[in-house]
């Protein structure tokens, strides 16, 4: 479309303004450019605000009517996910974004903790899942087709629609969406998943922070690859640009590499945002050229290899990589490095809201700033949740120089400029001969040796579950025996307390949908 290309007439940064609710800065901005696309996908094509106001008035009746005050959407990165998500919140129901690479029963597990009785999606993913050989027969009951719910719609709803988006008289800012703004999960990576409910003002206050601190222009171009159900791309990719008129062209599947790369080119996009895997992907499928309107990739999720850093800086050199850090329950965005002086490595300073300290594990006082000494994160601050949902969830929250904060599980250290350095869940960390064993730093001395340049993970480390005398295993696709697994941990100078006992061969490693490694099933392996 040739809106998607139109130049901004403003060239001052974006911003989020203060507002009550997601509801009331869609508005303001639909009010005020109506005509401008701010969305597109290979199935929609682009679409306007006026496009979206339409599309939720067609559909709010009938979720309106669907059961329940919170309703699923179960959608990849698209345009159907933003209008959805937008018709829930006029509906006056609480959107819950459903994981589907979970798998059943977590899924099952998910809805009910959120009280979901129905799900809204798509034939072709519920198609799609199914061929994978995921059996979503236990929910088939609660699943409602947009498909179907599109030929019940008569012709003259949809008319009557478009008629009172184009006049504006659409009532649609007489509605006071409800709290939260969304359920999300975590990622049951380590256990079942936690509902998150996040808050209007804690969305709001996340995307204010990272608007300000990345640098976004009206001229520039996302790519949409991070699921909705996945916070970061909730947020960043979903509800950042609809708030802000960030243009965003979106594709379902983060790992066909080679079609994003020509996604990139033809969009003319200038702002990538994903995790470390998916950006891989792009890189070994794309040429030079189709990556050449690209400034910026926002990187989470996951540690940025020094490799990737490597090919990046070589064949793309104005391209910036700019890691950030950020948990689900804070909405998501916790720290992230500078645009103009990334440092490899580093997760960079808080955003502008949020309140860290880094806190001795033994000893419960601050670690000191520039001391090169890892310590428990905890933060607080408006963008951080309220706690989760259901009875019985033990409360992530702890007393700290008298204030409550949340603990986020995770050891960093601060130098002494304010930069944070991930160092790893403590989750993923082995106690062993009096000793915390790290085990990523495992993970990382045996890609950098045997798996410099995969695509996807090919191993990974985890520690028997066992309170006495716990051994560490190398679960792997490559063909690797423990003595040379353990001379590559050797070469990378560390001790023997890090050497694997046993290596398991695997035909793939399990992943997430996020493209995390699911290292709950590899510990259901080692105890099974």
């Amino acid at each position: 479309a040739a809106g998607w290309f139109a130049g901004a007439a403003d060239a001052a940064r974006i911003a989020v303004p203060p507002a009550a609710h997601i509801g009331e800065l869609f508005l303001a901005q639909a009010r005020r450019t109506p005509g401008q696309v701010i969305v597109a996908d290979q199935t929609s094509g682009a679409k306007t605000y006026r496009d979206l106001v339409t599309a939720v008035l067609v559909l709010r009746p009938v979720v309106a009517a669907l059961p329940g005050e919170a309703v699923g959407i179960m959608l990849p990165a698209s345009v159907g996910a933003v209008v959805l998500y937008l018709t829930a919140l006029f509906a006056g129901k609480t959107p819950v974004m459903v994981n589907w690479t979970a798998g059943p029963r977590q899924m099952a597990h998910a809805l009910e903790l959120a009280g979901v009785e129905r799900v809204l999606t798509a034939n072709r993913l519920v198609q799609r899942v199914k061929a994978q050989g995921l059996d979503l027969s236990p929910l088939a009951d609660r699943l409602v087709l947009l498909e179907d719910v599109g030929r019940a719609i008569p012709l003259r709803v949809k008319l009557a629609a478009a008629l009172r988006a184009r006049l504006g008289r659409h009532g649609l800012d007489r509605v006071a969406p409800r709290d939260p703004a969304v359920i999300l999960f975590t990622s049951g990576s380590e256990s079942l998943p936690k509902a998150v409910p996040l808050t209007h003002a804690n969305i709001l206050t996340n995307a204010r922070d990272v608007a300000a601190n990345f640098g976004l222009y009206p001229d520039d171009r996302a790519l949409g690859i991070l699921p909705p159900f996945h916070s970061f791309g909730l947020t960043v990719t979903t509800l950042l640009p609809l708030l802000t008129g960030l243009r965003v062209v979106y594709h379902p599947n983060p790992t066909e590499g080679t079609v994003l790369a020509r996604l990139i080119a033809a969009y003319g996009v200038t702002l990538l945002v994903g995790t470390p895997t998916f950006l891989r992907g792009i890189v070994r499928a794309a040429d030079d050229a189709q990556l050449a309107t690209l400034r910026a990739v926002i990187s989470g999720a996951e540690k940025c290899p020094d490799e990737l850093f490597d090919e990046v800086g070589r064949r793309w050199p104005k391209l910036n990589i700019i890691e950030g850090y950020g948990i689900t329950e804070c909405s998501p965005v916790v720290a992230a490095n500078n645009e103009h002086a990334p440092r490899r490595g580093a997760i960079g300073k808080p955003m502008a809201s949020v309140e860290c300290a880094v806190v001795d594990l033994d000893t419960h006082i601050r670690v000191p700033p520039g001391s090169g000494r890892a310590g428990m994160l905890l933060v607080r601050g408006p963008s951080v949740f309220g706690g989760y949902l259901g009875a019985g969830v033990p409360s992530p929250f702890v007393e700290f120089e008298g204030r409550s904060w949340y603990r986020t599980g995770d050891l960093v250290t601060e130098d002494a400029d304010g930069v944070f350095a991930f160092r790893g869940r403590l989750k993923r960390f082995a106690k062993l001969g009096g000793e915390m064993i790290s085990l990523p730093a495992i993970e990382e001395a045996l890609v950098r040796a045997l798996a410099p340049a995969a695509d996807e993970p090919q191993l990974a480390v985890e520690c028997t579950p066992v309170e006495t005398n716990p051994e560490l295993v190398l679960f792997t696709t490559l063909d690797v025996d423990r003595e040379a697994a353990n001379r590559c941990i050797r070469d990378a100078g560390l001790s023997p307390l890090h050497n694997v006992r046993r290596v398991v061969r695997l035909e793939a490693i399990p992943l997430l949908g996020t493209g995390k490694t699911d290292y709950r099933s590899l510990r259901e392996m080692l105890r099974s």
